[in-house]
């Protein structure tokens, strides 16, 4: 198997925990980091231990990285898929994809029409236990589903972080 070189478009908090996974990961060489500062990114880089770094995202999609990590605000996602898309690069983004179903059903299409690997990055899918309870419940072992009910949250941080509760930034539910 060739080594897979990555790229992490957007040099924060969860691009940082992401990457400390990746490095666990046979084959995967972390290739670039960028971010719109350039600064951010080789002090990213530099911390992480990829061996370029970048002052744009175009930068990046333009380098010699297999697939791209995109872990930029929510509100974001959509244009930076897109520009890793028109590049020709495999997409692993970070959720939620895109704000609304538009958005997604554009990313879908454009993938699908220049047959490039794109994926949300909802790691909880392919738990063991996850993954156990899909398999008892495709195979009836459970008996019918008629109703889930599930949720997820957390505690907000004082001062509350505007991205977590503005809608136009991919905040809320």
């Amino acid at each position: 198997m060739r080594p897979i070189r990555w790229g992490i478009l957007g040099c924060g908090r969860i691009a940082g925990k992401f990457t400390a996974d990746l490095k666990l990961v046979d084959g995967a060489v972390l290739h670039a980091a960028a971010s719109t500062d350039l600064t951010r990114a080789q002090e990213f880089a530099r911390t992480h231990g990829f061996r370029h770094a970048f002052g744009s995202y175009r930068e990046l999609c333009e380098s010699e990285v297999d697939v791209i990590y995109v872990a930029t605000p929510h509100g974001l996602h959509h244009s930076h898929v897109r520009l890793c898309l028109e590049y020709g690069k495999a997409v692993l983004c970070e959720k939620a994809f895109t704000l609304n179903v538009r958005q997604l059903d554009e990313l879908i299409t454009l993938a699908r029409a220049r047959n490039i690997f794109m994926m949300e990055a909802f790691w909880t899918r392919f738990t063991p236990q996850y993954m156990k309870a899909r398999q008892m419940a495709e195979s009836g072992a459970i008996g019918q589903i008629k109703m889930v009910s599930a949720d997820f949250g957390f505690r907000a941080p004082v001062p509350l972080a505007q991205r977590l509760f503005d809608p136009q930034l991919g905040g809320g539910a």
